[in-house]
């Protein structure tokens, strides 16, 4: 092969190699984001019953025909059915009295498993029995379908990925990094906080909870990119993106409930910053703040993990970088 020709092979190489690389990477971004998708059924689906005892074990045992779909816990009465709905250790409840059998949700929680759950219980129910339908803790106004919620996650990560990038890319370190992370997030937690609440109406807790909560979401994938693109060089980018933009909003749950999801994919994803900022989000905003210990120390965790690897991988190029030659100084001559 003439040195001409070895330069337009080497192109004819690389050509292929991104015609067939596309197409896979294609399939695999599809497969990600429409399996679980595809996959959506109750899997031990956290609900409670109330009631007296028989009347109680029937309605369980009706719901146990949809074998592994619901995990059923047990009230006393109404009032602790409700109570535990707004305490977010289970979706909805059935409350079986004298006058009927009666259905709690909260579609603040998820208006799919409220829409799941009515649909199950309206199902069994005796005909000629209606069942009265009462949304303890009901989705805001500004969405009622929980979609601009769900739609808010992508942006996010999107927001802290560009915050670790550009941090990398300035060759900002230590210190210097950590503060431009920890300063941009907070200001990207204060402007999402303004249109998904303020404007949009879609958040409806406590203002200054949800920006921290959107701050803290945005330092958590902004500090993960940093930290590995730091360790790993360019290759941590890629895997910053798999971890946070790919995986993270797959299996995030927050069009459905983690619940929802293949078996471990929900679990997966309350691990992963978009999963626990959606389940904190949710807690903040409409339940003051419920159930939210968990998501939030998730998001602290990658939070502190991104920025301690970004001080260690700038320690360690420090540490690595040559030493300047010394010259030695001229000798006087008399």
């Amino acid at each position: 092969m003439s040195a001409a020709t070895a330069p337009s092979a080497a192109v004819g190489r690389r050509t292929l190699a991104v015609l067939l690389l596309i197409p896979v990477v294609a399939a695999l971004v599809l497969a990600v984001f429409a399996w679980p998708a595809a996959r959506i059924a109750p899997r031990d689906l956290p609900i409670g019953v109330a009631g007296p005892a028989a009347a109680a074990e029937a309605v369980e045992r009706g719901l146990g025909r949809h074998a592994g779909a619901f995990e059923i816990h047990r009230y006393a009465d109404a009032g602790a059915a409700r109570a535990a709905i707004e305490d977010r250790d289970v979706y909805g409840a059935v409350v079986v009295t004298p006058g009927g059998t009666e259905l709690l949700t909260a579609s603040a929680g998820s208006p799919v498993v409220a829409g799941l759950l009515r649909e199950a219980v309206t199902a069994q129910a005796p005909a000629g029995a209606p069942v009265a339908v009462t949304d303890v803790v009901a989705a805001p106004a500004g969405d009622p379908r929980g979609a601009v919620l769900g739609a808010s996650l992508l942006p996010l990560a999107l927001a802290g990925a560009a915050t670790g990038v550009v941090t990398v890319l300035l060759g900002l370190r230590g210190a210097r990094a950590a503060a431009v992370l920890a300063g941009a997030s907070a200001l990207a937690g204060l402007v999402g906080a303004a249109l998904a609440d303020s404007w949009l109406g879609a958040l409806t807790g406590d203002w200054w909870a949800e920006a921290g909560i959107l701050g803290l979401t945005v330092l958590a994938i902004g500090s993960a990119f940093a930290g590995l693109a730091t360790l790993l060089g360019k290759p941590g980018f890629g895997l910053g993106a798999a971890l946070t933009i790919l995986l993270g909003n797959a299996f995030s749950g927050m069009s459905s409930a983690p619940e929802l999801l293949p078996t471990g994919v929900g679990a997966l994803g309350q691990w992963l910053p978009p999963g626990a900022a959606g389940s904190a989000l949710r807690s903040v905003s409409a339940f003051d703040g419920a159930a939210a210990g968990r998501p939030v120390l998730v998001l602290a965790l990658w939070a502190a993990a991104g920025l301690a690897a970004t001080a260690l991988g700038a320690r360690r190029r420090t540490e690595a970088a040559p030493a300047p030659e010394r010259v030695p100084a001229p000798v006087p001559v008399n």
